[in-house]
């Protein structure tokens, strides 16, 4: 019978790791994949180093500026790219020709374009989503994978951000739900998706904003109501909600097909398993779920975070865990 292992820590005795320093790429492009689509990658650390692929949440969200600040330049070579219709790909925003198995077909491409054999996989929220769904199609080209804020892409997951997080954030929810008449609050994806697909852009931006606006809310562990204001965050709400709203809508994962169904098929791979204990955007039961289907994966729980890989606990873990997967 295999081990569980499960950390979680009441009381750090070693400081919090800090990001490694800003560094610029050395190499970037475009790619084409289906059309109309051109995703945006980019290279950095060590050109000769051991390449780790970092995929981004949201879906719909892009690349940090911080993305590659998780990984030692010396050691790795870092691989970021913007996934369909988010960050710097073309076109923005865009739903047509954008699903899982779209997105698991372009980290292939850019795979052979980049002529890497194997990689290290690191990804969180919806990267989690990705990295797993990956890792299940393409075992043997995954070194490792470091997993945060685990998200299954299954009903009860959308709706507990969609409704049950009223519970513990009343107030965003009640802004959240403030744009939809009240005889729709149970058809909430849908009244989102209508708004979010109008051809009326007044409307279409009002709803990606709320949508953003309620979700950054829940995001850490203090929350942090942010205003968006200039062109650059709108695009940015825009990207984040509409594509988003479209993955809950047309690609959820049904039990019969659940990722967890999957774990035979990457269960030897060496992962690390990293969930705050108050994420309030993708519960922690999503993260023992995995862990308990899949004992094998070292499981950290944070014990005083939330969801967003920004806060000092969940960073720190993140980088131990880019470190550890140096020996592998």
């Amino acid at each position: 019978m295999t081990q569980k292992r499960t950390k979680e820590q009441t009381v750090r005795k070693t400081p919090l790791l800090d990001l490694f320093p800003e560094i610029k790429p050395y190499s970037s492009g475009y790619m084409a994949v289906d059309k109309p689509h051109e995703i945006y990658w980019e290279q950095s650390g060590n050109p000769d180093g051991v390449p780790v692929l970092y995929l981004h949440g949201g879906p719909g969200a892009g690349c940090s500026a911080n993305a590659n600040r998780f990984f030692d330049p010396d050691f790795y070579r870092i691989i970021l790219f913007d996934q369909r219709g988010s960050g710097r790909s073309t076109p923005p925003a865009c739903l047509e020709n954008n699903t899982t198995n779209d997105l698991i077909g372009d980290i292939e491409q850019l795979r052979g374009h980049l002529k890497i054999d194997q990689w290290h996989v690191f990804g969180g929220s919806w990267g989690s989503t990705l990295a797993l769904s990956y890792a299940a199609e393409k075992p043997a080209k995954v070194l490792s994978m470091a997993l945060r804020g685990i998200f299954l892409l299954e009903q009860q997951g959308v709706d507990w951000l969609l409704y049950h997080n009223k519970n513990v954030f009343p107030e965003a929810w009640e802004q959240f739900v403030s744009i939809i008449p009240e005889d729709r609050h149970n058809d909430l994806l849908e009244a989102y998706y209508e708004r979010l697909t109008s051809s009326d852009k007044k409307i279409q931006m009002e709803a990606a904003i709320n949508w953003s606006l309620y979700e950054s809310a829940c995001a850490s562990l203090i929350p942090n109501y942010e205003i968006v204001t200039t062109e650059e965050q709108r695009a940015q709400a825009l990207n984040i909600s509409s594509i988003e709203c479209h993955y809950f809508r047309n690609n959820m994962i049904p039990e019969s097909e659940s990722l967890l169904k999957k774990i035979d098929k990457f269960r030897h791979i060496p992962s690390t398993i990293i969930h705050g204990r108050y994420d309030m955007v993708c519960p922690i039961l999503s993260a023992h779920r995995l862990h308990n289907a899949w004992p094998e994966a070292d499981f950290i729980i944070v014990p005083d975070a939330g969801h967003s890989a920004n806060e000092p606990a969940i960073r720190s873990r993140l980088i131990e865990a880019t470190e550890n997967m140096k020996t592998i």
